[in-house]
């Protein structure tokens, strides 16, 4: 595909997570980080699923449903705007998502089944696109952003709570 992320259109806040994966193609981000992603958490034992390094902050479980709402979040975002659909979207509150998640109510090994189906459809999806289309933009959470961008988004922002797990749940 030979995709590279549009800095100029990218919302400062998403900057940090698409510095992770700037230098792949974004069908190729998107299975790097999946596959990096995957192999880390598939060594954690089913007992630390529910650890959380600080009281205020989420388990091992509620980040790996965190990024899963993300990702399904950003991709009907990005399915929207190829689409040429100009209705301005709303955010969503990462925190109210996470305490409804039933994150505890599940095995790590199926929210782990779950990450992986969920990210094999945003695959799917990307590699649907032409490049028009990974072109067009659209407005978020009152922020414009690309389509294309959005797949970065979704790469990198498993990358950074991969690195937050394995650095701070489990140093």
């Amino acid at each position: 595909m030979n995709t590279s992320p549009d800095f100029s259109t990218l919302p400062d806040f998403y900057k940090k997570y698409v510095d992770h994966v700037k230098d792949s193609d974004v069908l190729e981000a998107l299975h790097s980080s999946n596959n990096k992603t995957l192999a880390f958490l598939q060594s954690l034992t089913e007992d630390i699923g529910e650890y959380k390094y600080a009281p205020e902050k989420w388990s091992i479980k509620e980040v790996i449903c965190h990024m899963m709402d993300a990702e399904r979040i950003f991709a009907y975002r990005a399915l929207r705007f190829s689409r040429n659909d100009g209705t301005p979207l709303a955010g969503f509150e990462e925190n109210d998502y996470a305490t409804q998640a039933n994150a505890h109510g599940r095995s790590l090994k199926k929210l782990l089944q779950e990450a992986n189906n969920i990210r094999a459809t945003t695959i799917d999806l990307f590699a649907s696109f032409t490049p028009e289309m990974l072109q067009r933009k659209g407005s978020a959470n009152s922020n414009l952003i690309s389509v294309v961008n959005l797949g970065y988004v979704i790469a990198g922002h498993e990358t950074h709570h991969r690195i937050v797990l394995t650095e701070r749940y489990l140093k």
